[in-house]
């Protein structure tokens, strides 16, 4: 059995033409874990999934031009073509699937200052929020996220928020051929758990918040949080330079005691070395100075609401991590005009009816832009205005959050419609049903 860590030796030694190591080895063709993707002189890499095993794949991989077979199970004795097939068998399919991935690529983060972005909420708006302060300092860029991929002004639909490493690599590979210098990615707690982020340097890596999400993956709350701490801790095989810390999360202060490197504190309640005195954040946008260890940064921004002002405050600690000028990420921060479906105001009517969009998922979320928009009602002189909150869930993911998500929208609406949110292969009215509990704790009670 060959060690993980070898794996970058065994790959590298097939990857070396004539002698001479390469930046990028095109000996190997590909890396992957989908034996569909296998071209000739590929390595594939057999995992087992919740539902497949990779293991059942090899002779198809190897019929499709597979020369390197790495598996956690031995050489068996059917395999198709033999004679033409290295066989390297590991006790971690997944961190071999990252090395290798890493070595074939030629580890492009280190060629550029990669911003590793994690969370429950506010990763997206976070990422595009640095991405504008990478557009504002002229710099070429690329972005990785729930909402796409781009590499510079070139777009690419997203399938994952944090795709497999191999796809991670050949992303910062093209972007760093393409002459990228600087990359911010969304980081979810499945891919640190699955070893997708392995590999991966970061020039700095930033904690939003920990709310419950995903426990049909992680179980427990304490699971979902060891997933986070990898990328601040060295697990994916060094730490970041730069942390950025939310502090008024209840994780944070442990989170900030494992980090190496340095470490930039946010918060709007805590003693942080990035805050705000400003308390109250309506509907007309974010209008504060934030205060820094470097100075003060003017925040005059379109976005509106007290969960946009911590993503503003994260931002500005990767952007003084990374060693961006303050009036560099006050111009980034106060173009962005914010993400689509993250608090998007997509009509004011005349007849006074405001409609506002969110991709609100997790209770918190729920929580955030419900109690931001009924903040921004007391605060007007007329406040006869009602909440009208038209909420779902999407299928086959976590079900504990859904009675939460319920809860937490009745209690801060006058009119809660339950509806659809791509089932997928759930039965839609099981769903609403787990919703309906949620719902009937703060209202009368449904049939």
């Amino acid at each position: 059995m060959v060690k993980v860590r070898d794996i970058a030796i065994v790959v590298g030694a097939k990857a070396v033409s004539g002698n001479q190591e390469r930046a990028v080895y095109p000996s190997i063709s590909i890396v992957t874990n989908n034996s569909r993707r296998v071209q000739p002189g590929g390595i594939f890499v057999a995992i087992q999934g919740a539902q497949l095993d990779g293991n059942d794949f090899v002779n198809d991989a190897t019929k499709r031009g597979a020369e390197t077979i790495i598996s956690e199970r031995p050489r068996p004795s059917d395999l198709s073509q033999p004679n033409n097939v290295t066989w390297i068998q590991v006790e971690d399919a997944r961190k071999a699937l990252a090395l290798a991935a890493a070595v074939v690529h030629g580890h492009p983060s280190q060629k550029l200052r990669l911003a590793g972005v994690t969370g429950t909420n506010g990763k997206t708006t976070t990422a595009h929020l640095v991405e504008s302060i990478f557009n504002a300092a002229g710099v070429k860029s690329a972005i990785m996220g729930t909402i796409g991929y781009r590499i510079g002004d070139e777009l690419v639909n997203a399938d994952y928020t944090t795709p497999e490493s191999p796809e991670i690599q050949d992303f910062l590979r093209r972007a760093v051929d393409s002459g990228v210098t600087h990359a911010v990615m969304e980081v979810s707690s499945i891919a640190l758990d699955l070893h997708r982020a392995d590999e991966l340097e970061f020039a700095a890596a930033a904690f939003t918040n920990l709310t419950p999400d995903h426990l049909d993956f992680h179980k427990t709350m304490d699971a979902y949080y060891a997933a986070k701490c990898k990328l601040f801790d060295g697990s994916l095989g060094r730490h970041p330079r730069h942390s950025i810390i939310n502090l008024d999360d209840p994780r944070g202060e442990d989170l900030k005691a494992l980090c190496k490197g340095d470490v930039l504190t946010y918060a709007l309640d805590a003693d942080a070395d990035i805050t705000t005195s400003a308390r109250e954040f309506g509907l007309d946008g974010l209008k504060f100075t934030a205060r820094t260890p470097f100075g003060y940064v003017e925040v005059d921004s379109s976005m509106v609401g007290r969960p946009h002002a911590y993503n503003t405050l994260c931002a500005i600690g990767i952007g003084l991590g990374l060693g961006f000028d303050r009036d560099v990420i006050a111009e980034g921060i106060n173009r962005c005009a914010g993400v689509p479906g993250r608090f998007e105001r997509v009509s004011t009517a005349a007849d006074d009816i405001t409609v506002v969009v969110d991709y609100a998922h997790t209770p918190d979320a729920i929580t955030n832009v419900l109690g931001t928009i009924r903040a921004a009602q007391k605060s007007q002189k007329d406040k006869s205005g009602r909440i009208i909150t038209v909420m779902g869930c999407g299928g086959d993911r976590d079900r504990t959050k859904r009675p939460m998500m319920g809860e937490e929208a009745a209690k801060l609406s006058d009119l809660v419609f339950a509806t659809s949110d791509n089932p997928r292969s759930e039965d839609p009215l099981l769903i609403l049903n787990d919703i309906r509990v949620g719902l009937n704790r703060f209202s009368t009670p449904l049939s």
